[in-house]
C-alpha cells in the first residue's frame, strides 16, 4: 500500500480545494492518504509544522508520495531534507521570497538555503505544476525550483493558484502524473 501525504498552504485545511477529491481517488486505488491540519496562519512556523509530520514519521518511507500546495511546497522541501520518499508533486510552489502579503509568515519555510543535493538524494521523482496566471506565486519561482531539482515545470493554462476559486475542486492532471509512478 502506497502512503501519500498531502500538505495544504497558508490558511488552508484538509477539506479545501482538490484535496478531498484526490484523497478519495487515491484511496479508491488502494493508497493510504494523510491530509493533516497544520497551524495557520497563527503559529505558522516550520518548527510547528515539522512537529506534525514528525508524529507521522512512520508514514514517510521510500515508497511514499508527498503532495504540496503553495506553502506546502517549501515545507515539503524541508521535509525532504530529513525523510526519503519515492515521489514529490509540487503545486503552485516557490522558494525564497514569494513576493506576496504572506512572505513574513512564510519566511521560516522558504527564505533559507535548501540542501538541494540532499533533497534530490531523498526523492527520485519530482513533478512541478504551475499556472500561467497564478496571482500569488510568479512562474519564475517555479522555474527556479525546477532548475534546482533538474526537472521541467508542467505549465497549466488558466489554473490560477490551483484552488477552488479557479475551479480546482478536482485535479485530474495531478492524479494522472501520480499514476505514472504507482
Amino acid at each position: 500500500m502506497r502512503n501519500v501525504l498531502i500538505v495544504h498552504g497558508v490558511g488552508g485545511f484538509p477539506e479545501e480545494n482538490w484535496f478531498p477529491w484526490l484523497k478519495g481517488e487515491l484511496e479508491g486505488i488502494g493508497c493510504n492518504v494523510l491530509v493533516p491540519q497544520f497551524e495557520t496562519p497563527e503559529n505558522q512556523t516550520l518548527d510547528e509544522w515539522m512537529k506534525v509530520v514528525d508524529k507521522h514519521s512512520a508514514f514517510l518511507n521510500e515508497n511514499a508520495f508527498v503532495v504540496g500546495h503553495s506553502l506546502g511546497v517549501p515545507f515539503l522541501l524541508n521535509v525532504l531534507e530529513k525523510y526519503k520518499v519515492k515521489a514529490a508533486f509540487l503545486v503552485a510552489g516557490f522558494t525564497g521570497i514569494a513576493g506576496n502579503k504572506f512572505d513574513d509568515s512564510m519566511k521560516t519555510f522558504a527564505q533559507r538555503d535548501f540542501d538541494w543535493a540532499k533533497i534530490k538524494a531523498n526523492c527520485d521523482n519530482f513533478v512541478i505544476f504551475h499556472a500561467d496566471n497564478d496571482p500569488y506565486i510568479k512562474l519564475e519561482k517555479a522555474e527556479e525550483m525546477a532548475e534546482h531539482l533538474g526537472v521541467n515545470v508542467t505549465l497549466v493554462a488558466g489554473a490560477g493558484h490551483f484552488n477552488s476559486a479557479t475551479g480546482y475542486s478536482a485535479f485530474p492532471l495531478l492524479l494522472e502524473k501520480m499514476r505514472f509512478f504507482l
